[in-house]
């Protein structure tokens, strides 16, 4: 549970970077599977897993939030 949760935080700290839903959604899934595989490799987890579950909470958080909740600027594929 420990594994997960830490997973959880990363991928909330880095979330929503974009001015639409879907670009939040894109760039929260990837920097929260980013997170979640570099999460559990360091506290020696399944990183496939770990890149599994960053990425699905991270595109779910950067979905829910407001462009003026967290602003990262525009998407690097823009």
């Amino acid at each position: 549970m420990l594994r997960i949760l830490a997973i959880l935080v990363m991928a909330i700290a880095l979330v929503g970077c974009g001015k639409t839903v879907g670009d939040r959604a894109v760039s929260g899934g990837a920097i929260g599977a980013a997170t979640g595989a570099a999460g559990a490799a360091i506290i020696g987890g399944n990183v496939g897993a770990g890149a599994l579950l960053g990425g699905a909470t991270g595109a779910a958080l950067g979905a829910v939030t407001d462009e003026e909740d967290i602003d990262l600027g525009r998407p690097w594929w823009r």
